[in-house]
């Protein structure tokens, strides 16, 4: 079976390098063209575009920042403006600042909860607007395996990816009589900016693959639950971690 997404639009957020991109990459391959959004990296989006369409897909790189609701708003007004409809969410954008609770920085707990819990909610609320239109649509939530089993100096960052499961279950229900289905991917480990700094050789053995994930590895996962192939299933999360969270 061939994945076929032509004459979709679908926002990925947070899209200019790791997983965002490879799932920016791997939509504009199945055919949709793709909205690669940022907030500060301009000429890494650019770069992400430029490989699309030199691959002869279809993609612009647009910025706003997914906390803050009016450039949200404003941004998928301009998306569905030029596009007519807008089909497949990726909310991925997301930031982690790791530390023990007690140690933690209120700026820095504010700045996780509004860009991977409350971006994610501010975009669902306004792509699912249009998609509420055409009683279509895919929103797919990036969470991850620690928002499901916890990680000792990432409570807050595990706060807000366990919130978005609870999120993507109740909007799935509330959104499934419509058309519109929902659901998460919940990465493990996997070779990103994000993960740069950690031992991942001591890590490796309590992966039964043993091996660490790529970016690509999610990326064909959201493309899945991106198309028909997936139309039974929303509400759920799957897990992309090679085994670690068993």
């Amino acid at each position: 079976m061939i994945i076929d997404l032509a004459s979709q639009v679908a926002v990925v957020t947070g899209a200019s390098r790791g997983i965002g991109a490879a799932v920016a990459s791997s939509l504009a391959s199945c055919g949709a063209h793709v909205v690669v959004n940022y907030r500060e990296s301009r000429d890494r989006a650019e770069e992400v575009v430029a490989g699309i369409t030199g691959s002869g897909g279809s993609a612009e790189a647009i910025r706003f920042d997914v906390a803050d609701e009016e450039q949200v708003k404003q941004a998928f007004q301009d998306i569905a403006g030029r596009h007519g409809h807008i089909d497949i969410l990726v909310n991925n954008a997301g930031v982690s600042k790791d530390a023990l609770l007690l140690r933690a920085r209120s700026k820095d707990i504010g700045e996780m909860m509004d860009t991977n819990l409350k971006g994610s909610i501010f975009c669902s609320f306004h792509a699912s607007r249009y998609m509420l239109r055409q009683k279509s649509g895919r929103i797919i939530n990036v969470s991850s395996i620690v928002g499901m089993g916890g990680n000792p100096g990432q409570s807050v960052y595990a706060a807000t990816k366990a919130g978005l499961i609870g999120f993507t279950k109740s909007l799935a229900k509330e959104l499934g009589p419509k058309g519109i289905l929902v659901n998460a991917v919940a990465p493990g480990l996997i070779e990103t900016d994000m993960t740069r700094d950690i031992d991942m050789g001591s890590l490796m053995e309590g992966i039964p693959l043993r091996r660490i994930g790529t970016p690509d590895d999610v990326a064909r996962v959201v493309a899945f639950l991106c198309s028909s192939l997936s139309s039974y299933i929303t509400g759920q999360v799957l897990v992309i971690d090679g085994g670690l969270y068993t």
